[in-house]
């Protein structure tokens, strides 16, 4: 007992002491050094916002400058297609399904519909169909492909299949995985789901009596890019989600908190500025 009793304040002493020298030692003033601000992004904008990020990821100038880039097609993947060759695409032009409002609301005008974009060694492949790119797909090539549903926590996204044969998603996914390609997944916040994506995805395979046409669900997993990943690739700045929402076109809106240094968070809200006011898809 006596050992017991003369070690434990040599213990204690010798944890204070190194508590405080740690203490001594460690960055002052760093909470000072950190500034935040606000951001709100629209649908629209939020879905530019991404596809810039993507056009700046590393995989994808890489693969851009020695290798297969294939981009799906979708809503946000117009905007993607335009950010990485540098032109317009018509909206509508670059689409499959889409979601519009029950009663009301605006549908696509009729435009002349495009392939998939192929494009090898940055240069767009117009005479490659998207059924024979998937087959020359080599490990770190590119495959960017849209979803429909996100489970954040998970990473995991969901995609709606209408086609009895797997549509896109379905023609795509085996060459993708069995090639070792990345697949990017530019999704934004609005479409996150009260639940898991996986525990969806198996209720929606379930063989129940639909009253009225029932999608099943293709889930997929890769480099998920949201309007979070954008900020952080863009600005260098640590970001987290606050709120959703708004009215007068900002329905569907995410308002975003963006931290770091004030030149990063400057960086940040320049950038938004700039993208703020993209028109609505369907305008």
């Amino acid at each position: 007992m006596r050992i017991r009793r003369t070690v434990l304040p040599l213990l204690i002493g010798w944890a204070c002491a190194s508590l405080g020298a740690a203490a001594e030692t460690a960055p002052k003033g760093t909470h000072e050094n950190i500034v935040q601000a606000q951001v709100v992004l629209t649908v629209s904008e939020s879905k530019r916002l991404i596809a810039k990020a993507v056009a700046q990821m590393p995989m994808v100038k890489e693969a851009l400058r020695g290798g297969t880039v294939i981009i799906a097609k979708g809503t946000t993947n117009t905007y993607v297609a335009e950010e990485i060759m540098g032109k317009k695409v018509p909206h509508g032009a670059y689409v499959y399904g889409r979601t519009l409002p029950a009663k009301g609301g605006k549908d696509l005008q009729p435009v002349q519909r495009m392939d998939e974009i192929v494009l090898v060694n940055g240069e767009i492949q117009g005479d490659l169909s998207l059924a024979e790119a998937v087959k020359r797909l080599e490990p770190g090539d590119v495959v960017i492909k849209g979803a429909n549903a996100l489970d954040y926590d998970s990473k995991t996204a969901g995609v709606l299949i209408g086609s009895p044969t797997g549509g896109t998603t379905g023609a795509i996914m085996p060459y993708v995985v069995a090639r070792k390609a990345h697949l990017v997944i530019p999704i934004g916040l609005e479409k996150q789901t009260a639940g898991s994506v996986l525990e969806i995805a198996k209720k929606m395979r379930e063989p129940v009596e639909s009253l009225n046409q029932v999608p099943s669900m293709f889930l997929l997993t890769g480099h998920v890019v949201t309007e979070i990943e954008a900020l952080e690739t863009l600005a260098s700045v640590a970001v987290f989600q606050a709120a959703s929402g708004g009215i007068g076109g900002a329905e569907g809106a995410v308002r975003l908190i963006c931290r770091g240094s004030r030149k990063q968070v400057e960086k940040a809200l320049e950038i938004v500025s700039e993208i703020q006011g993209e028109p609505p898809f369907v305008e």
